[in-house]
């Protein structure tokens, strides 16, 4: 059978206020176009649909529209999705029930009897060929939290979540490993950061809980035929095996993440239940992201390349996304007004502006005071904060013209409305 892994979708993220929901509907349509194409038999989407745990109606909207599509066009086609660190999982299970007589499995809870048994069987779902067989199983576990994980035994050795982690994926593997006949193959999806995982610090949130956030490969069963992964943006591989595996995000969600190949994973089951083949199906990129320079210059040298940027003309939605990089040795309180001369009447839009300061060496760094104690810290004044921060961050004394602007943001009633 064949399978088709994605994750990290985001819906309704926008990017420094821009909104994106253009960009993600190109993508759901793309993904539909290739399911079908493809002749997918199970859709697996790895947590984070969302960018938040409140999403937007309009984004909620656009997830069940492409369920719903996906039904029409592929009625034999299985989704399985589950909830992700950015998702609610209560939201996400809300409609639960609806989804499943549509062919959506939808997992964000791990459940619990009255006696505290985590119920394994609800994260075991099986998946179809396109005869209506079961072909696999897949054990469907969503973001884990502390109180998700099995307990485990006081003064056991090791990290109580990561052991925890590792003892549910062994009892999910187990019971999926009791219900396999026939050649059945089982397959694993989880949303969580892998020992050695490459992560996009700008739109990852990260994982800490306990001190620990990295999980070794150890934690998969070496029965399992594929393990589909989400929650890095990056495409790749896990522990360098072809079949463990981040599809990453879709489309970048920084300007971070520009360099990246954002793709799809196809991953065809062979008849005894391996994985025979994971071919990456790489994402059209609906609006490019565009850093101009490709590395901090100074302010100079920036608005001459702002100046020369040749676009072509494209309809709002369609026009790229800006991130201008700038160097400097001291605050430029004109900056914004003159990048955006500089691009008036081209077809983009500016979505950033990253001032970088030169590296604070020699005589300057050590001028700057080492930590102070709380009692220190309870004596300054604002205008000493300001001082201070100004000597960190530009490796001078801030001139007399500043000092006095921020002296009077201080007087009383400065900032309203006359």
């Amino acid at each position: 059978m064949r399978l088709l892994h994605t994750s990290d979708w985001h819906l309704g993220q926008t990017l420094h206020s821009y909104d994106r929901s253009y960009e993600h509907q190109q993508f759901l349509d793309w993904l539909l176009a290739t399911v079908i194409d493809q002749q997918v038999d199970a859709l697996l989407i790895a947590g984070d649909i969302f960018d938040t745990a409140n999403p937007s109606a309009a984004a909620q909207k656009q997830l069940y529209r492409f369920l719903q599509q996906a039904r029409q066009r592929a009625p034999a086609l299985d989704i399985v999705l589950i909830a992700g660190n950015h998702d609610s999982p209560g939201r996400l299970e809300a409609p639960g029930p609806l989804l499943e007589d549509h062919g959506t499995s939808v997992i964000g809870h791990v459940l619990r009897s009255a006696d505290g048994d985590i119920d394994i069987a609800r994260m075991i779902v099986p998946l179809h060929d396109a005869s209506g067989a079961v072909a696999a199983w897949c054990l469907a576990i969503p973001f884990l939290r502390p109180g998700d994980v099995p307990r485990i035994a006081a003064g056991a050795a090791g990290d109580p979540y990561l052991e925890g982690i590792a003892l549910l994926y062994q009892q999910a593997y187990a019971l999926a490993a009791a219900r396999c006949s026939g050649g059945q193959a089982i397959v694993a999806m989880g949303h969580c950061h892998m020992v050695d995982g490459q992560g996009s610090l700008d739109s990852e949130r990260r994982i800490v809980i306990g001190g620990s956030e990295a999980l070794p490969a150890a934690v998969f069963d070496a029965g399992i035929a594929y393990t589909a992964l989400g929650h890095l943006h990056l495409a790749q591989r896990v522990g360098g095996s072809e079949l463990r595996r981040y599809s990453g995000s879709p489309l970048p969600l920084s300007f971070a993440e520009v360099g990246y190949r954002h793709q799809v994973l196809r991953v065809d089951l062979g008849a005894d239940g391996s994985a025979a083949l994971v071919e990456p199906l790489l994402v059209p990129r609906a609006v490019e992201l565009l850093r101009v320079p490709a590395t901090p210059q100074p302010l100079d040298a920036v608005l001459l390349a702002l100046a020369e940027l040749t676009l072509a003309e494209l309809p709002p939605e369609r026009q790229p996304l800006l991130e201008v990089r700038v160097l400097l040795e001291a605050p430029e309180p004109g900056l914004r007004a003159r990048i955006e001369t500089a691009l008036a009447g081209k077809p983009v839009r500016l979505a950033k502006i990253e001032p970088t300061r030169k590296s604070v060496a020699g005589a300057d760094a050590d001028a700057v005071e080492a930590a102070l104690s709380l009692e220190q810290l309870a004596q300054l004044q604002p205008d000493d904060i300001f001082r201070r921060l100004y000597l960190q961050r530009f490796g001078a004394e801030a001139p007399a013209d500043q000092l006095a602007a921020f002296a009077e943001l201080l007087l009383p009633g400065a900032g309203e409305a006359v």
